[in-house]
């Protein structure tokens, strides 16, 4: 079983010292202890993002769950034509001397193709690579300035976005979550001074299922042990407050009767998305949400957008349209 990944607690201590710390330590500890000028200083980014692929629209929502207080929210970065990302955790940096945070979700540009210097890690296609490198290079020189021992289990996701939108040449709709991790060596024992390396992201592939699998709604949290039972979960258990919603409006009940079959993305995209829009409020009360769609042809539009502005990503002019992918096919609706 994973090893546990940053429960709320472990993630207040990360930043009681003004850097990111070690073990669990009490409000009283942290209340003593005051930042160090010359650290750097990581904002992280707690929720889940619920993704519902449906006919001819993939629909999304991203849910900010805090894990301390004036915690960043969950962003949303359009990514390239057929991609937008959702980050989660380690996402705002504060450099010492620059009064303005580094967010990782400002000033991305799609690469035309992967850096030579970085081997393919196997794990998913050219174009998801070189969007999972553009974000490597800058958490690296982020990472790079902690020299304190953190203790962080190796499978700990320092950083994790969620990447939904539609693949090139018409491979249709997929979601993964992206994971960066990191490792530290100790190059001094004075003072315990380490040296920390962000590693080449992990890719985990949550849609399209397996051949033959249950088709529905998918979901990704940050921390990933967060409790609670997910959107998928309530519907199985036939929860009152999705029951009201399935009672209630007969379009909801259809959305609901393409999900118990295993069948989502037979959905009309509409439905699913005020199904969603109207399960929200119900499901995280008092919680902050975003909310958007993704067309194949149109591409990302806000449904219920962020009280910050996004910025978009620069379009890549440089990759020809016949560009190859080396995705697999995507396996036959059942």
């Amino acid at each position: 079983m994973k090893s546990k990944a940053l429960s709320s607690v472990r993630l207040l201590s990360l930043f009681c010292s003004g850097f990111l710390s070690t073990g669990f330590v009490t409000p009283a500890l942290r209340a003593q202890e005051s930042p160090r000028e010359d650290e750097i200083v990581a904002s992280l980014a707690g929720g889940r993002v619920i993704v519902h692929v449906a006919r001819d629209i993939i629909v999304f929502a991203a849910i900010d769950q805090p894990i301390e207080a004036k915690a960043v929210p969950p962003r949303v970065v359009n990514l390239d034509v057929g991609h937008v990302g959702v980050l989660l955790g380690a996402s705002e940096w504060q450099l010492p001397a620059d009064p303005k945070p580094v967010r990782l979700d400002r000033n991305i540009q799609h690469i035309a193709t992967a850096d030579q210097k970085y081997q393919r890690s196997g794990e998913a296609e050219p174009d998801l690579e070189t969007i999972g490198v553009s974000f490597l290079e800058k958490l690296r020189p982020l990472v790079a300035q902690l020299h304190h021992k953190i203790e962080m289990a190796p499978d700990e996701p320092l950083l994790q976005i969620v990447v939904l939108g539609y693949a090139p040449e018409n491979y249709g709709p997929e979601v993964w979550v992206v994971e960066y991790r990191m490792e530290q060596e100790q190059i001094s024992t004075r003072g315990e001074y380490w040296q920390t390396r962000a590693l080449r992201p992990r890719f985990t592939q949550l849609y399209p299922p397996e051949k033959h699998a249950p088709r529905t709604p998918v979901e990704s949290r940050y921390p990933p042990e967060m409790r609670g039972p997910t959107l998928l979960e309530l519907i199985q258990g036939n929860d009152p407050r999705i029951a009201r919603l399935r009672a209630g409006e007969p379009r909801f009940a259809r959305v609901l009767e393409t999900i118990d079959k295993g069948q989502a993305q037979k959905a009309v995209g509409i439905d699913a998305a005020d199904f969603l829009r109207a399960a929200l409020p119900l499901i995280a009360p008092n919680a902050r949400f975003v909310m958007g769609t993704i067309e194949e042809q149109r591409g990302f539009t806000w449904i219920v957008p962020p009280d910050e502005p996004v910025e978009k990503a620069k379009e890549d002019k440089d990759r020809p349209p016949e560009a190859p992918s080396l995705r697999r096919k995507p396996n036959p609706s059942p």
